[in-house]
């Protein structure tokens, strides 16, 4: 381990507290690769493990580079950064035996196939462990490892679904899929407290687990309330708009050039709301002096919603971002174009710059920040099979006979 670690130090100058932690990234898409390049921004040393013929297919999802006359993939650059690169076939028989002799050497596996798959390949958690105790092997899937559902095919929008999200975003009359993979992302962000938890108790014992981590279990994880709502009221939520269910003025409200959100909720805030536009009088109006009379629904439509449709809509949202600081919530809403341009997001490294084969992308940064530093900053995404030479060469001590008949069977 510690010659690969030296390997990918060379190209990567990698440190971070997880530096000397091998990762076996077996994943595809979003929700496996995002988890694993958390770690690898961290500093482990992630090697991404890809079928020769049949790699990741987000390596031809858009937007592809502007700049290279190879189909270059942004999406792929942005969720496999600071990874190592190596293909390898694990329905062949060598195929197999080489990942076993990989996982002697590794800290961690990685995989989202569909549950049963790494058992059909003869590579489940059972065998692993075997092999290695102090393995972690971590597993994302749609429904989970076990349960009616669990051999399920699923995408985001089927853990949005059947996790409740889904009822719950939009309005009443069109319920609608949040506007992002959050299905794929919340399970990513799950998997890797999973992982690294499983770690520490590894290192402490010598013994590693199975971390199984669910789309949908992610999901119904998020929808805050709603959950012991029901079990509480027999109340099963609906869909709020940009509303929110107990507390009021707080949601979207038009401006000149476009909308902001307005979250002046507590009588706090409320009473700053009413100095900074010049409306004292309305912070101790016997009305809506109160956040409990505020939240009255006839009584925010006459007094208080006009108030702060009225306020809003005689100024740009740059102007009410200005004017509003830091004393009550008031937030632009942004488009891509202006979160990008954000100095705010610049100063905290939330836009980062990762070449890939020689195209150079502006991904979102690691939103974890560490005194001591995390590595998105240069980084680089690999090519299929970039670093065959130093992961079975070097690190797994393949001689150049081995290696070339792998190589030229189409193993690696």
């Amino acid at each position: 381990m510690k010659l690969l670690t030296e390997t990918l130090a060379n190209l990567s100058k990698a440190t971070g507290p997880l530096k000397g932690v091998t990762v076996l990234d077996l994943t595809r898409v979003v929700a496996g690769p995002y988890c694993a390049m958390l770690l690898a921004d961290m500093g482990a040393t992630v090697i991404k493990i890809e079928n020769p013929g049949d790699p990741d297919l987000t390596r031809e999802f858009p937007p592809m580079s502007r700049t290279s006359s190879e189909p270059l993939s942004g999406f792929f650059a942005q969720f496999n950064r600071n990874k190592m690169a190596v293909g390898l076939d694990l329905k062949q028989a060598d195929g197999k035996a080489t990942f076993l002799a990989m996982v002697r050497k590794a800290d961690i596996v990685i995989e989202n196939f569909r549950p049963g798959t790494m058992d059909k390949l003869g590579l489940g958690y059972k065998v692993l462990k075997e092999i290695n105790p102090a393995l972690v092997f971590t597993a994302i899937s749609g429904f989970g490892q076990h349960g009616p559902n669990s051999l399920r095919p699923a995408f985001d929008s089927s853990a949005q679904a059947s996790g409740g999200l889904w009822s719950m975003n939009g309005t009443v009359e069109e319920p609608m899929r949040v506007g992002t993979v959050l299905g794929d992302l919340s399970a990513a962000l799950y998997a890797a407290i999973g992982t690294l938890g499983a770690l520490r108790e590894a290192e402490r014992t010598g013994l590693g687990q199975l971390v199984d981590v669910s789309q949908q279990d992610s999901i119904v994880s998020l929808t805050e309330n709603a959950l012991v709502t029901y079990t509480e009221t027999g109340k099963v939520v609906q869909p709020e708009g940009n509303g929110h269910p107990f507390v009021r003025p707080y949601g979207r409200y038009a401006c000149k050039d476009g909308f902001v959100f307005f979250g002046a909720y507590t009588d706090k805030f409320w009473r700053e709301a009413c100095r900074t536009f010049g409306d004292e009088a309305l912070a101790s109006d016997p009305e809506i002096d109160t956040m409990a009379k505020r939240f009255d629904a006839d009584t925010y439509r006459r007094k208080v919603k006009p108030a702060v449709e009225r306020w809003c809509a005689a100024r740009t949202k740059a102007e009410l971002e200005a004017m509003t600081g830091d004393r009550f919530p008031l937030s632009p809403i942004k488009s891509m174009d202006e979160v990008v341009a954000d100095p705010h997001l610049r100063e905290r490294d939330m836009v980062v710059t990762v070449d890939y084969q020689g195209a150079r992308f502006d991904v979102f940064g690691n939103p974890v920040k560490l005194s001591g530093g995390t590595l998105e900053k240069g980084a680089s995404a690999p090519g299929v099979g970039q670093h065959n030479l130093q992961v079975y060469r070097q690190w797994l001590g393949l001689d150049q006979a081995q290696y070339d008949d792998l190589r030229l069977r189409g193993v690696i």
